[in-house]
């Protein structure tokens, strides 16, 4: 897969494409299938598969929702997505003057002189140009006049797989992992940079990694324990993951620390991807730091637990 990071780079291509278009926050099951259809009918028809999103999220940009949580970082996203066999994913910058294009100017100028779309998959519901004032009949009747094809993706087919994004969210904010996994057919992960912490999980006998994550944007799960997965210097790690604020230790800031088990390396300064399989308490406020390395040593009885039966 080739990322191209502004439809004006997308040059000098041999062949036609097949596109479709979306914002593919999380790439869930609904999403592939439009994209196993977008891939499968492009290997049919010999045009390139082709995904085109933006970045920032445009509801960031028109409606300055600084509050919206996303499932993915632009980073993730291109991760996920080149696992599926696409040949290229656009991702163009979405600004207030990209949404004033008209639907004529959408379609004519990127579209088709752009991106060389011979064939357009959508869902039933998508709107595009100027206040998304245009629907897929719209793009049809473009296509009778431009010269290519769209397909629609009818309601039911999508509807049938009961996934949205925003149910993904709410399973998450709700700590209810395993839902939001099902649903994304991968497990949700929190990718960033390891720092120092205080060192308190050390002197009970769980040392920590502090996960920061830069981009705001992320959606971070409920508090709570959690049982992880990493992959560290090539080889794959099990741990036990903190989100949450440390109040036994009178903590006031919300941190993610994750206790890899059985690893002995230096991650400082490293980037780091969590992947996320199970929570297993609520984060709870203890007497004493006893009590709390007491709960620690029974929260990792559990953790192994689940990851044995897996």
């Amino acid at each position: 897969m080739e990322t191209i990071q502004n439809i004006s780079l997308f040059k000098d291509i041999p062949n036609q494409t097949i596109i479709t278009i979306g914002t593919f926050d999380g790439v869930h099951l609904g999403h592939r299938k439009i994209l196993e259809r977008l891939i499968n009918n492009a290997k049919a028809t010999n045009l390139k598969s082709t995904v085109l999103t933006f970045f920032p999220h445009p509801r960031m940009v028109l409606q300055k929702d600084v509050d919206i949580k996303l499932l993915n970082t632009l980073e993730e996203k291109k991760q996920i997505m080149e696992t599926l066999g696409l040949d290229y994913l656009i991702i163009h910058p979405f600004t207030k003057e990209f949404s004033r294009l008209t639907a004529t100017e959408f379609v004519e100028d990127i579209l088709v002189d752009g991106l060389k779309a011979k064939k357009i998959i959508i869902g039933y519901d998508h709107r595009f140009g100027r206040n998304r004032n245009a629907n897929i009949q719209d793009l049809i009747a473009f296509g009778n006049t431009l010269g290519f094809d769209v397909e629609e993706i009818p309601a039911q087919e999508i509807d049938d797989v009961s996934v949205s994004s925003t149910k993904i969210r709410n399973a998450l904010l709700e700590g209810d992992i395993e839902t939001a996994n099902s649903y994304l057919s991968y497990a949700y992960m929190l990718t960033g940079i390891i720092g120092k912490g205080k060192g308190l999980g050390k002197e009970f006998g769980f040392p920590t990694a502090n996960l920061h994550i830069e981009e705001e944007y992320k959606l971070i799960p409920k508090t709570g324990v959690y049982v992880v997965k990493s992959t560290l210097e090539g080889k794959e790690y099990f741990g036990m993951m903190n989100i949450g604020f440390n109040p036994t230790v009178d903590g006031t800031t919300k941190s993610i620390e994750v206790n890899f088990f059985d690893f002995d390396g230096d991650l400082y300064g490293k980037k780091v991807q969590v992947n996320i399989l199970h929570r297993i308490r609520a984060e709870h406020k203890f007497n004493s730091v006893e009590e709390l390395k007491q709960q620690l040593q029974k929260d990792r009885v559990r953790s192994l637990e689940l990851i044995s039966n897996k």
